[in-house]
């Protein structure tokens, strides 16, 4: 009915429902890794253990279903520790606790009250790491990438690092203290065997995929994967890309990504996000944003 030639996935849940599937399964061009390629992020707990299998560096970690061996194994860590829901959270279920009796009670309200409902059933305990966080996302067409520049976000809510973890609220790009050196040692440790590892395990991975890192004194360390364009952290790269994204879009779909060369502009940006009153619990929509004249002069 309205002639499209090609779709792009944007969110997690039509990745996680296997949209891509269903569109090679009637040959219609889409931009996105199949569902079982997208387990890379729809189930931290596929993740964190994918992770070790490809030797890929990532916090110590491992993940439970039944709050019993959660909270013995949470015996093991020290404080803060991190706890990751497993499933879907639209970037809101990780969780750093700074003591372990805390930990204990958002383990109960996860794994038995369901306070993040079937998200939340299975949770990664991991080991809190510490240095500086950077976002690092790449084209793929399931053998090789194009590494697009490197982003940094800003999660918690409020002004000076304050406040409750968000999906992002703002990112700039490129990252002054991620030169080519390093970003080739992120491409070499993370990206590469994360590449080989899922097409290794018939799982060859078209699309963005996102490396969220830890830049630690032992080096970079994934923290996540997401398997799309991440937000806010688009915003500020896309416009960096001088190459025609659909070009590239193109070439991952076709397999010829290695073709296609990737040009960036030179400058950064920075994009910031404003979020209706309550988030990222209960917001209330419909609000109305006000002072954008004043921000532009």
């Amino acid at each position: 009915r309205y002639g499209v030639d090609l779709t792009i996935v944007g969110p997690e849940g039509p990745l996680a429902a296997g949209v891509v599937d269903r569109f090679l399964e009637v040959d219609r061009r889409i931009f996105g890794p199949t569902r079982a390629a997208a387990e890379i992020e729809t189930s931290k707990a596929f993740s964190k253990a994918f992770m070790q299998r490809h030797r890929i560096p990532t916090a110590r970690g491992a993940a439970y279903s039944d709050y019993a061996s959660a909270r013995a194994a949470l015996q093991s860590f020290a404080a803060p520790v991190v706890l990751k829901a497993s499933g879907l959270a639209a970037g809101k279920g990780v969780f750093v606790c700074d003591a372990l009796a805390a930990a204990e009670d958002l383990l109960w309200r996860m794994m038995e009250d369901g306070d993040l409902g079937a998200a939340g059933r299975v949770v990664v305990i991991e080991e809190c790491l510490v240095g500086r966080e950077v976002s690092v996302m790449a084209l793929c067409d399931g053998t090789s990438f194009r590494t697009l520049p490197a982003a940094r976000d800003h999660k918690r809510l409020g002004e000076g690092d304050s406040g409750p973890n968000t999906g992002g609220m703002g990112a700039y790009a490129p990252v002054p203290d991620v030169g080519p050196e390093l970003l080739a040692e992120i491409e070499r440790t993370i990206l590469a065997p994360a590449l080989a590892g899922l097409a290794a395990e018939g799982r060859p991975f078209v699309g963005v995929l996102y490396a969220g890192c830890m830049l630690t004194a032992d080096g970079p360390k994934c923290l996540e994967f997401n398997a799309r364009l991440g937000d806010p952290e688009a915003q500020a790269i896309l416009p960096l890309i001088a190459t025609d994204l659909v070009e590239l879009i193109d070439a991952c779909i076709d397999g010829r990504l290695a073709e296609v060369p990737l040009r960036v502009h030179s400058g950064a940006t920075v994009a910031v996000v404003v979020a209706a009153p309550g988030y990222p619990g209960a917001v209330r929509p419909g609000s109305a944003i006000g002072g954008l004249d004043v921000a532009r002069t």
